[in-house]
């Protein structure tokens, strides 16, 4: 489903180029859910953002299904992303001008593979259905969570990737919400990848990898 190949990124630091990833090699199958755990700063949400396509590698390959994600230009990364990726963040971003409803339906629309079936499936997995009609600042973290969880699950992604999206919930409502997400990705036979800071957590998860000096181990 994912399938990561001799993957390099470095930035400009201070005037140094720093290597930040040296060489990453990662896989994840169709319904498999994988933890990605790496000290602060080891390069786990740069890894992120270059699956998603919302940056560009120095070297290596990043494949989604069939599809060769590094070798794509912006515009092609982006309808990759918006068709076929699930993102989900510690920061919710739901749209603050839109109902619980909207927000859900948000990115299948866009995509056009809007399911209203599914919809009300997740919405009644996601325990939603009394919240349809609030805004997001009505809501609670835990809900908000689920309404993005819902939203990035919406259009039946291949991968499902997740930057600590557990990091602003207390405990319990985290393994709420990460129990959902565990189940709908089943669900959908999607692929999940979560960083996560947590030992607890990743121990939930079907398989665990570290970052540590820019190399999966």
């Amino acid at each position: 489903m994912l399938s990561i190949r001799n993957l390099t990124k470095s930035w400009r630091s201070a005037g140094e180029q720093v290597q930040v990833l040296r060489g990453v090699d990662l896989t994840v199958a169709a319904g498999e859910s994988v933890a990605l755990t790496g000290e602060s700063g080891s390069g786990k949400s740069t890894l992120l953002h270059l699956i998603a396509g919302l940056d560009e590698a120095d070297s290596g390959e990043i494949r989604l299904d069939n599809a060769l994600m590094s070798a794509l230009p912006d515009a092609g990364r982006a309808a990759l992303r918006r068709d076929r990726l699930g993102l989900v963040f510690q920061q919710f971003n739901l749209v603050p001008s839109l109902d619980v409803a909207d927000n859900l339906a948000f990115q299948s629309r866009i995509a056009g593979r809007h399911d209203k079936a599914w919809q009300a499936e997740l919405v009644e997995r996601l325990g939603l259905g009394g919240l349809l009609k609030r805004y997001p600042e009505q809501l609670s973290g835990g809900q908000q969570q689920r309404v993005a969880i819902g939203r990035a699950l919406a259009t039946k992604p291949l991968v499902l990737l997740a930057d600590e999206p557990t990091g602003n919930l207390d405990e319990a409502t985290a393994d709420d919400v990460l129990g959902l997400a565990r189940d709908l990705v089943k669900r959908t036979g999607c692929g999940f990848l979560m960083v996560t800071h947590s030992e607890r957590l990743a121990a939930t998860l079907d398989r665990r990898v570290h970052l540590h000096a820019g190399l999966i181990t």
